[in-house]
């Protein structure tokens, strides 16, 4: 079957951009020219009174300056200040920020007392998952909009109050789950809701990455001397430091993250709550285990990833099913749509079936052999083949105009649930049934529990 590659011109990409903004959901529009193509166009209040904002990154490990060189090279941040618990991420950051704008923010390493000293106009909040809600609603009560990285949160109910603190401070949040706003993304969403898929009864999403044989414990060790802790920790249990959970590998640990669904999850589960336009699954169940891993290991000494090494989870909505799965064994070029890349949702329709993928774009596989395979490359930049400086223009426009970003806390609440829904199936060993509506599980009050937890004192859990 011979492959048809589509490649947009700019009309037509703007074009399909404009009908994308109907999906998200979202007042204003979102196919401008600074937001969708990402360049640093004049803003909506005069070339000759450009604003600039005092930002302030909060988290400044891998990701976090990521987005941070995006503010900066877009040319609308003064860098007042940046926070981490770990002095050897400051470091870093600092020398790069004096590099890139000559500017020497100040330093921190509790973001409260930044908060209350530097009074940033914009916060980025690129920290470890169980930090981002506290974060999040501190900044926003403190007058600051909000870049917030995927998963909001790491319990659903600490995402609803997100959702509030946000409105009840009418700032702007913005989400990072850039593919709302990568290009391939954006139109192959148009070709999804233009039908030429035909009926979509089945949604597959995956993300399958190989690996080797069990686990092996590390041994715990004194934290390094420019590293708190504690802090660190936070709100959440503070297990004995371990160079597998700091730096980069807390997603796997429950009490931090919630593993890959949790992690990758949240992109794909977006992007079919984008497509479809629902609101929450009626329906959830999953199962997983450790068998490659082995069973984890935290017994004072050493310790383990706890995360699942592979899982299934199932949602029910009225009109399609989806079904979730991941592996971190048994790698196969057999299920990648690259070698390099086997993560995406397969979209089943009657008239064929669809790939939206990420480093190699989206590609349509129709069901009569007799048409041709149609494809669009991804336009992604680097490092680490993302689209933040679209995401970034959008959320400066939406501070400017007042309307909501492409990624709003809402948006970003209910795609991270979704998944959280699927890892509180696979604690609880069961299918629940849930009320989206009023964000509870329907008869089941051990799933209910489920939804919040204990946070260590003297943190308080945020309550609506």
């Amino acid at each position: 079957m011979r492959k048809k590659r589509i490649q947009l011109d700019r009309r037509q990409f703007l074009k399909a951009s404009a009908g994308a903004a109907g999906f998200v959901g979202v007042s204003g529009v979102v196919g401008s020219v600074s937001t969708i193509i990402g360049t640093n166009a004049p803003s909506v209040l005069g070339a000759e009174k450009v604003k600039r904002y005092r930002t302030a990154l909060l988290g400044c490990g891998w990701w976090g300056m990521n987005i941070l060189n995006e503010a900066m090279a877009a040319g609308r941040s003064d860098v007042v200040a940046l926070c981490d618990v770990d002095g050897r991420h400051l470091k870093a950051a600092l020398a790069t920020v004096e590099q890139k704008t000559g500017q020497s923010p100040k330093l921190y390493k509790d973001y409260r007392e930044l908060l209350e000293k530097e009074k940033p106009e914009i916060a980025i909040v690129a920290t470890p998952d169980h930090w981002h809600p506290l974060m999040t609603i501190d900044a926003c009560r403190a007058g600051a909009h909000v870049y917030v990285e995927k998963p909001i949160s790491h319990t659903i109910r600490e995402g609803r109050a997100m959702v509030q603190a946000t409105r009840e401070a009418n700032r702007v949040v913005q989400v990072g789950t850039h593919r709302r706003i990568s290009p391939h993304n954006v139109s192959g969403m148009e070709f999804l809701r233009s039908g030429k898929a035909g009926k979509i009864g089945m949604i597959r999403a995956f993300v399958l990455y190989g690996g080797g044989g069990p686990e092996k414990p590390e041994p715990n060790e004194d934290p390094p001397p420019d590293l708190d802790w504690d802090l660190w920790c936070g709100p959440a249990p503070k297990r004995p430091f371990n160079r597998k959970i700091h730096p980069r590998g807390f997603r796997n640990f429950l009490d931090y993250a919630n593993g890959t669904l949790g992690d990758w999850g949240i992109h794909w589960m977006d992007q079919i709550l984008w497509w479809s336009e629902e609101q929450w699954p009626k329906q959830v169940a999953s199962v997983g285990g450790r068998p490659i891993l082995g069973p984890p290991v935290n017994d004072g000494k050493q310790q383990t990833t706890d995360a699942p090494d592979h899982q299934i989870a199932i949602y029910q909505f009225d009109g399609f099913s989806v079904t979730w799965e991941h592996r971190r064994f048994g790698g196969n070029n057999a299920e990648k749509t690259r070698p390099d890349q086997p993560v995406g949702v397969y979209f089943y329709g009657t008239e064929g079936t669809f790939h939206m993928g990420w480093l190699d774009g989206w590609t349509f596989y129709p069901a009569n052999p007799k048409k041709p395979v149609l494809h669009e490359d991804a336009q992604l930049h680097q490092p680490d083949a993302q689209n933040i400086k679209e995401l970034w223009a959008d959320f400066l426009q939406a501070i400017e105009t007042g309307r909501r970003p492409v990624c709003d806390i809402e948006i970003g609440h209910r795609s991270t649930t979704m998944s959280l829904l699927g890892m509180l199936a696979w604690k609880l060993g069961r299918g629940i049934r849930w009320d989206g509506q009023k964000e509870v599980c329907l008869g089941d009050e051990d799933a209910n529990r489920l939804l919040e937890r204990p946070y260590r004192a003297p943190w308080q859990y945020p309550k609506l």
